[in-house]
């Protein structure tokens, strides 16, 4: 072996060991790592959400988050600090901030980990997917709201209503590469529960919100025979009844309605 054939494999052994014992690929650090980053652009992304929002803020609604920031920063235990989190998630709601009251949600919720929090929380950012229209947002609470749902769910996964709106969650924002995610979860919750009136609605509106009318009146007249006094499902079948064209008979579901709605 000649001079030169000695320098290449001398080269290939010092890089081999400098790349396999120079550099940490240890699993466990690099997931803290990819973590922390996580953590850090979504804090960045709520301070965001905070300047933007309390740029539109009348004086007398800024003095009164302030004070709620600062009864949160002052807060002696954690009982007084969920207190202090839902007072801000409410009054962020109450102002049509909803990416900012489900953020202030899921912190209740992580201080109480039980399943009416996290619902609650999953529900708010639920609200937000269905009104946000700035696309970074949507999708900030789309995430968080799945992650807060999916809680409830692992701890009461009888709780049918956590898994509904699991789904429509899915249905406001779908997977670009899965689109019919939310509505084919919708149908699979009625094929194991044929009979549960808030999966009957809920289907029955996304048969009217795309034009599926035939479908919705009959998931709807299926929910009335289940429940005669359900108020959405009157509403709706009435909707859908006269999107048809059949107005009198509508005008039946219709009073139902506004019967119910009144009380």
């Amino acid at each position: 072996m000649d001079k030169n054939q000695w320098i290449v494999i001398i080269a290939a052994a010092v890089l081999f060991f400098t790349l396999y014992f120079g550099c940490d690929t240890r699993p466990g650090e690099y997931d803290d790592i990819e973590k922390k980053r996580v953590e850090n652009r979504e804090i960045t992304s709520v301070r965001s959400l905070l300047m933007d929002a309390k740029k539109d803020l009348l004086p007398a609604e800024a003095a009164s988050l302030t004070a709620l920031e600062m009864e949160l920063e002052e807060a002696p235990d954690d009982s007084i600090r969920a207190m202090a989190l839902q007072q801000l998630s409410g009054a962020w709601y109450r102002l049509g901030q909803y990416a900012l009251a489900g953020h202030y949600a899921e912190q209740v919720a992580q201080l109480k980990n039980n399943e009416e929090a996290w619902s609650i929380a999953g529900t708010t950012y639920s609200i937000c997917v269905q009104k946000e229209k700035e696309p970074k947002t949507r999708q900030y609470c789309t995430e968080h709201g799945l992650v807060a749902l999916e809680n409830a769910i692992s701890i009461n996964p009888s709780n049918l209503q956590h898994q509904i709106n699991r789904a429509l969650i899915y249905t406001e924002n779908p997977p670009a590469d899965n689109p019919m995610k939310g509505i084919l979860m919708l149908v699979n919750l009625n094929k194991e529960h044929p009979e549960n009136v808030a999966v009957l609605n809920q289907l029955g509106r996304l048969g009217i919100k795309t034009g599926q009318y035939e479908k919705a009146i009959g998931r709807l007249k299926k929910a009335i025979g289940l429940e005669p006094d359900n108020p959405v499902s009157n509403c709706l079948l009435g909707r859908a009844l006269q999107e048809t064209g059949r107005h009198n008979e509508a005008e039946k579901y219709l009073a139902r309605c506004q019967i119910h709605n009144s009380d």
